[in-house]
């Protein structure tokens, strides 16, 4: 495995950050692009793991600012942006296949340990435990909100439950894919009252857009995959939960529309993770309130 970067700058108000993204390497034809911000004197690392639709660039404001104190990495999972895309038949694209590209992202990148926090959010988020449940010590933290770690439909939005049922989840893989443009336009601020809408940085916006069809599947195709298998590791999750040592924290939008707050309440009593409900927000808080995400990273490293 090996890694080959790029640079390109951003300006900031206090200082120059300086975003290196390129390609890591993380198993036989299967590449992420990945985006590393360094200070010369880092007080520790945080890696962003994005959700559906998004790219790695969900976390490039945020990024700018912790990245004057601390690493910051975040990479397109397979299916997503200009990550690789394997068929299906090599690679499911579960929230357990997705653990493996996890632990083989931070074996390459050499981050892990006491100095990482992994921030997880929406499909992020169970790859992320259960790749914390198989390696106790790959973070000091794992910040998780907004995801459904239980096999609990009626907290879900409907078209998720459709998802995660065999017989109605092609269809509404078909209707995903029909519907790229509203979704994109749409489904960070739906539900949202007027005044709590917010707009999303033209860069970013480009790159989901570029990002949605790189190849013969699109990242519709691939969250429709991740949801195949969601109710197995679902239950591999609640059944291995005892075993979660790794400190947790969950922050979640009280809002959201998709994964209602009781599902992280739920989540939060069972595991003794401190929950931190955001009000007035829906379900990308990264989004809607970067300051809080910023925060919380602070206060994983106790600053």
């Amino acid at each position: 495995m090996s890694s080959t970067s790029t640079a390109m700058t951003a300006s900031h108000d206090v200082a120059d950050v300086v975003f290196e993204v390129g390609n890591v390497e993380v198993g036989a034809d299967l590449h992420l692009r990945h985006m590393v911000v360094r200070p010369s004197a880092p007080k520790g690392t945080v890696l962003f793991l994005h959700g559906f639709p998004e790219t790695m660039f969900a976390w490039k404001e945020i990024a700018r600012t912790l990245g004057q104190d601390f690493e910051v990495h975040a990479f397109d999972w397979p299916g997503f942006g200009e990550s690789s895309r394997p068929p299906v038949e090599s690679f499911g694209y579960s929230p357990r296949d997705y653990a493996t590209v996890l632990t083989r992202y931070i074996d390459t990148t050499g981050i892990g340990g006491s100095r990482l926090v992994i921030y997880a959010t929406d499909i992020g988020a169970l790859p992320a435990l259960l790749a914390a449940i198989d390696q106790p010590d790959i973070a000091r933290m794992v910040v998780v909100g907004d995801f459904a770690p239980f096999d609990r439909p009626q907290y879900m939005q409907e078209r998720l439950q459709a998802l995660k049922e065999p017989a109605s989840a092609e269809a509404v893989r078909k209707a995903f894919n029909a519907s790229r443009d509203e979704i994109l336009k749409n489904a960070f601020t739906r539900g949202l009252p007027e005044a709590q809408r917010y707009a999303l940085d033209a860069e970013y916006q480009a790159d989901m857009a570029r990002g949605w069809e790189n190849g013969h599947l699109s990242s519709a195709d691939a969250f429709a995959y991740y949801y195949a298998q969601f109710t197995r590791d679902q239950h591999v999750l609640e059944a291995l939960l005892p075993k979660l040592s790794t400190p947790v924290r969950v922050v979640w939008g009280e809002q959201d529309i998709y994964i209602n707050k009781e599902m992280g309440v739920e989540f939060s009593r069972r595991t003794a993770a401190p929950l931190r409900l955001l009000p007035a927000t829906g379900h990308y808080p990264h989004l809607q309130r970067p300051s809080e995400t910023i925060d919380e990273v602070r206060g994983a490293f106790g600053s």
